[in-house]
């Protein structure tokens, strides 16, 4: 399909560079077959049925971007070097974009604060492979002690990262340390909003996708089948699996909670729709025409144009439904983006 199918107009004044605050009080646009709604983010309590089972992603953002100095090679001046990093490699080694990358090589070592240490393993482009010293500290701790949240780059252009960052692209469920990214439908979850959704009779669960850099990459192919998705980690346990299957065998709804958690279970998913126990990479690229196995509805935040979670969310409730919903909610003053308000969507049958 061609790409320009699913770009549209958005004006700047829509993007959101901080959260609804309580998380629970954003809005809600439900697209369903009788149209387009406008709610918040508690009517979910009202729409969920006993028996449903929302999915959410449990993947935890880590203080990914690091600022740090090498030495100079000639002068005495130190260098200033910003790399954010996107992809796990296994033994302290990381893949990271780097900039200012022509001003790095293979056997530097640049210092990031007093905690961290990284030496340029490989470099490609904008990207080196970075192994880290982290001295008497783990990973975990090193990185907390210098790194910083890792906005998305359409909130880093208006605003630096704050405190407040670390708390609020954050989701709720966020147990298992890995993205760079927040999975976004999830910062709107709130344990009140969780405590009436468990009272409605609707049950949860958490699976893991680990959120890359990549999700924020631009698809600058024309046309959809030359685009290279990237990967990511994730799993889903035998017992969620059984769990998301029995809810499906006695007529419950799967509620995926983002884009993220969606793609996950249609990873795992095989011919018959029955949920597989997954521990692997997906790539899984989801356009107009994939014929869905798992969710029923999908909440899901505002997305941009030409990406490719747009595509995903116009194959899931239908392309000229979706455009017409957007349309809608620039006209609305919706929020957008990883800080902006909600779409709660119904499969297109």
């Amino acid at each position: 399909m061609r790409v320009d199918l699913f770009d549209f107009e958005l004006p700047q004044e829509r993007i959101a560079v901080a959260p609804a605050s309580p998380r629970d009080s954003a809005r809600m646009l439900h697209v369903s077959a009788s149209g387009i709604g406008d709610q918040s983010i508690r009517d979910l309590v009202d729409i969920l049925r006993p028996g449903d089972l929302l999915v959410s992603n449990d993947t935890k953002v880590i203080p990914a971007q690091l600022f740090g100095t090498r030495p100079s090679r000639n002068d005495g001046n130190r260098v200033s070097i910003e790399a954010t990093l996107h992809r796990d490699l296994g033994n302290n080694c990381w893949r990271a974009f780097v900039r200012p990358a022509k001003r790095l090589k293979i056997g530097d070592v640049v210092q990031f604060g007093e905690a961290l240490c990284g030496e340029v393993m490989k470099r490609e482009g904008a990207e080196a492979i970075l192994k880290f010293d982290t001295g008497d500290l783990s990973f975990d701790d090193a990185i907390e002690q210098v790194g910083v949240m890792p906005l998305p780059p359409y909130i880093a252009r208006k605003r630096a990262a704050v405190d407040e960052d670390k708390f609020n692209y954050q989701t709720v469920f966020a147990n298992e340390p890995g993205s760079v990214a927040a999975p976004t439908a999830g910062l709107h979850f709130t344990p009140e909003l969780l405590s009436k959704i468990q009272e409605r009779g609707a049950d949860q669960i958490s699976i893991t996708l680990h959120v890359g850099a990549g999700t924020f990459l631009p698809v600058s192919v024309e046309d959809t089948t030359a685009h290279k998705m990237h990967s990511e980690w994730g799993e889903i346990t035998k017992e969620q699996a059984d769990q998301i299957n029995s809810c499906k065998a006695r007529g419950g709804r799967i509620v995926a909670v983002g884009t993220t958690s969606l793609r996950l279970l249609e990873s795992a998913a095989d011919d018959c729709g029955m949920i597989q126990s997954f521990a692997d990479e997906t790539d899984i690229f989801i356009t107009p025409g994939y014929k869905f196995k798992t969710a029923d509805i999908l909440l899901t935040n505002f997305h941009l144009p030409r990406s490719t979670l747009f595509m995903l969310v116009c194959a899931f409730a239908g392309v000229e439904k979706m455009k017409h919903a957007y349309k809608h909610a620039i006209e609305n003053e919706y929020r957008f983006y990883s800080y902006g308000d909600a779409c709660l969507l119904e499969r297109d049958r």
